[in-house]
């Protein structure tokens, strides 16, 4: 642990010797590499050629800590995936900090650990950033932005103006379980399942899959909002529909037995470590072998495929065998929770 102690208070961001203590005994300590090293105002990046790929992100959760994961590991697992499913191997990464004074130092340095654990685990370096201190009130103890960038595999052919009628949706996993462990971990509810969110980098597999798959449509990791959310905006003003079948759709039971009494959809569950693909009907069963080949991504699945009518629509096949629009949520299940 670094020898800073207490909490934050408003000088941590004013720019003086507070502030510089804070990052070189913090954010320095965990995050040390050349590029970050350096403290210049901007990170000079080595090009190792390719297109850039370029996304950023603000993340807040309640509670900071949950089973399987906390804001750190939520803020580095976000954005390195948001890079992965355009088919970019992701590479650095900002980090901004607005913290209201009063935080503690040390629950900050659990943060910041986890931070850099998850980046070495995705084979990223957080090479520049940003800390601002508020009066306590102002935030809900901390919110954390980062930003990405990565280079696009030459391989990757990505659009959705390449999906066609016949093709097939695939999932990596069970859907819903990081929702749900943020639900069970805010204590709001008597729930005794014992859920863990799937926060993890899914780098490793997109890669496989745009390196192998040649018919590989469209890639996305479906956080807030969920499956359905996801399938909507594949389809929005598209010449295409989707239908999926809602016994393929892989969820756990805990999962379910946590929404029914809460009238909450797994299918609206946000997902931290999840993709789900579009690709050519004879490449399902390849990509779903390649998939299967992650421990992570043993519940796999094909849950469905690309209809020409209804156009711009998702339909779910019930498990009774009708078929009904599956649209996005008009308002949130619950307050955001990444």
């Amino acid at each position: 642990m670094s020898e800073l102690t207490g909490k934050i208070v408003r000088a941590h961001g004013s720019g003086g010797k507070l502030t510089h203590e804070l990052i070189q005994s913090l954010f320095v300590k965990h995050f040390s590499n050349r590029s970050l090293d350096e403290l210049l105002d901007s990170a000079i990046l080595e090009n190792p050629g390719g297109k850039i790929v370029f996304t950023t992100d603000s993340h807040v959760v309640k509670p900071l800590f949950f089973p399987g994961g906390d804001i750190g590991k939520l803020s580095v697992t976000g954005t390195v995936n948001d890079l992965a499913v355009c088919g970019a191997t992701p590479l650095y990464l900002s980090c901004g900090m607005i913290i209201e004074e009063g935080f503690e130092i040390g629950v900050l340095e659990k943060i910041v650990v986890s931070m850099k654990n998850a980046a070495e685990l995705a084979g990223v370096q957080i090479v520049t950033g940003d800390t601002k201190v508020v009066e306590h009130g102002a935030a809900d103890g901390i919110f954390i932005n980062t930003a990405g960038i990565g280079v696009q595999n030459s391989k990757a052919r990505l659009s959705l103006k390449s999906v066609q009628n016949g093709d097939v949706v695939i999932v990596s996993g069970w859907m819903g379980d990081h929702e749900a462990a943020i639900i069970k971990a805010r204590e709001e509810f008597n729930i005794s399942a014992n859920i863990v969110s799937d926060c993890a980098p899914v780098n490793r597999l997109t890669q496989k899959m745009v390196d192998e798959i040649s018919d590989l449509r469209i890639m996305r990791d479906p956080t807030r909002g969920g499956l359905a959310t996801t399938l909507n905006e594949f389809v929005w003003k598209q010449p295409f529909g989707i239908r999926i079948e809602e016994n393929s759709v892989p969820v756990r039971e805990s999962v379910r037995g946590l929404c029914e009494p809460l009238g909450f959809d797994p299918l609206y569950l946000a997902n931290e470590g999840k993709i789900v693909a579009i690709v050519g009907k004879n490449c399902a069963g390849q990509a779903l072998s390649i998939l299967k080949s992650f421990s992570e991504c043993d519940s796999a699945a094909i849950i469905g495929e690309v209809i020409d009518d209804p156009k711009g629509k998702v339909l779910l096949r019930t498990a009774i065998g009708s078929d009904r629009i599956l649209d996005m949520l008009t308002t949130e299940q619950l307050p955001r929770i990444c």
